[in-house]
């Protein structure tokens, strides 16, 4: 593959796998077919989560901050009556309930307190870092420290099925969202406790579970450039404008360009006649200042549009 060549795989992250993993795995095969590039993801799945893992390939490594700003949908199954350490399967119990007699009309009076934006407490098990220690390196040593409450998002809970303990849900939110500390406050509401027994994203962004990209499959291949997708593609929602090519010689050279036309945003992402990334513009009074410039595409980028 051409080490100009940028773009995104939509991969179906397995199950016990770290997204840490998946990255590895790809950079590596890359390595040993004597194509090294740069690897990333956007937006970090549990081991214990499968579903879309959006890794990132080449110069779109340094788009991953905006592609994690999407919105995620995720398919959980929640266990009632049974409260874990970590909020999940892997957890020790702390709490156990019975939850034989919780109904359906009272999870759905339940649920409407967590749709919105909500403050939600980060687990201990999790990457975030207290004092420059990440909480699941304090919480492996024993250690309860206090975290501050994070603001998310959250646009949807659908209640798909309820077979007494375990709750279907489906789940549409912002980055930055624990589907773990949903589940386990959603099971203090309801009085009982409860864990995030499983959990699948189904969506991030444009980048849909049903489009995903076996692991094992995608390692088997030599030539990846037919499954990767474009930035033109996966930025569709950000506003864009067309260079002309003296413009972008003048942003390559890191060299500011004329706003043309009433395009009014705080970020915009410029491409070539090609529809070939070519940096992220920022305005700076009548003009466009390059954040990002990114390197010309070659000659035979084939990815997707």
């Amino acid at each position: 593959m051409p080490a100009a060549c940028a773009g995104f795989l939509n991969v179906n992250k397995p199950l016990r796998m770290t997204s840490h993993d998946v990255v590895a795995k790809i950079r590596r095969h890359w390595r040993e077919l004597g194509a090294p590039v740069k690897v990333g993801h956007a937006g970090t799945l549990d081991p214990l989560a499968d579903g879309v893992l959006v890794v990132c390939v080449g110069a779109a490594t340094r788009l991953s901050e905006y592609m994690m700003r999407g919105q995620k949908t995720y398919r959980a199954t929640v266990r009632l009556g049974i409260a874990t350490s970590t909020y999940d399967a892997a957890g020790e119990p702390t709490r156990c309930e019975n939850a034989s007699q919780i109904t359906c009309d009272e999870i759905r009076a339940a649920l409407p307190q967590f749709i919105g934006e909500i403050e939600q407490l980060p687990p201990m098990h999790s990457a975030v870092k207290v004092g420059g220690r990440k909480l699941y390196e304090l919480a492996r040593q024993g250690k309860t420290v206090e975290r501050q409450a994070r603001a998310v998002t959250i646009q949807a809970i659908q209640l798909r099925a309820w077979n007494a303990p375990m709750l279907n849900l489906d789940i549409t939110c912002g980055s930055g969202t624990y589907i773990r500390s949903l589940a386990h406050d959603l099971g203090e509401a309801l009085g009982v406790g409860a864990h995030l027994a499983s959990l699948t994203r189904i969506a991030s962004g444009h980048f849909a579970l049903a489009d995903s990209l076996d692991l094992n499959a995608l390692l088997g291949r030599k030539d990846w450039s037919p499954q990767l997708i474009t930035p033109w593609s996966a930025l569709r929602d950000y506003p864009r404008l067309e260079l002309a090519a003296d413009d972008v010689a003048r942003l390559r050279k890191g060299m500011f360009i004329a706003r043309r036309g009433c395009l009014d945003a705080p970020l915009v992402f410029g491409f070539d006649a090609r529809r070939h990334l070519v940096a992220i513009l920022q305005p700076r009074g009548e003009r466009w200042k390059p954040r990002k410039v990114f390197p010309p595409a070659a000659a035979d980028d084939s990815a997707q549009s």
